[in-house]
């Protein structure tokens, strides 16, 4: 069974994002296995501290993205753009250069606000950064969701529209992460 590791942008105890991919966990079924990694214990970047022993965090951060056949990213969008915590987290995961665990692993973004906009500028400049990094970004229609507040219920994504057009995504990463090797050297 394919192992999804999932990155929510949001710090916030009751986050919308974390909540989102919460729910896909919950809705994956047998389909997959998505393990969330809180990033509140990861360091600013520090190439100094950026050794061939990293900060604690930072190692099993990497080390969680190596494991993982797939990566999905939920974040919110502040100030038309990703959160620093993201960021951060990426800057990270981009190093070794040239060695970096996220380099070549396929990756779902979404972003949700309660803006009608969903966050889509947080979302460009996300799938900009992924694409510095060599990671494999879904070739799909933009995943936001505006409104999220609306769509949330107990602390999950309540809204079955969302949650399903949401769940075509996840399909679509796990359909990339089945294709052969020989296909994605070929695609790139």
């Amino acid at each position: 069974m394919p192992l999804l590791l999932g990155i929510s942008g949001s710090l916030r105890r009751h986050s919308f994002n974390t909540a989102i991919l919460e729910s896909l966990a919950d809705a994956l079924g047998d389909k997959a296995t998505l393990r969330i990694f809180p990033l509140n214990a990861i360091p600013m970047y520090d190439q100094d501290a950026d050794t061939e022993t990293p900060p604690e965090t930072v190692a099993a951060f990497r080390a969680a993205i190596g494991e993982a056949d797939g990566i999905v990213i939920a974040s919110p969008e502040y100030n038309h753009g990703m959160p620093g915590v993201l960021k951060n987290a990426l800057d990270w995961a981009s190093r070794p250069y040239g060695k970096a665990t996220l380099t070549g692993k396929p990756v779902f973004t979404l972003t949700s606000s309660p803006g009608a906009v969903g966050g889509a500028r947080a979302q460009a400049q996300l799938n900009e950064t992924l694409a510095s990094i060599g990671a494999r970004t879904l070739l799909r229609p933009q995943s936001v969701i505006g409104a999220v507040h609306e769509k949330m219920t107990d602390g999950r994504l309540g809204d079955q529209g969302t949650l399903e057009f949401l769940m075509h995504g996840v399909d679509d990463l796990l359909r990339e992460i089945a294709r052969p090797a020989s296909a994605v050297r070929e695609a790139n």
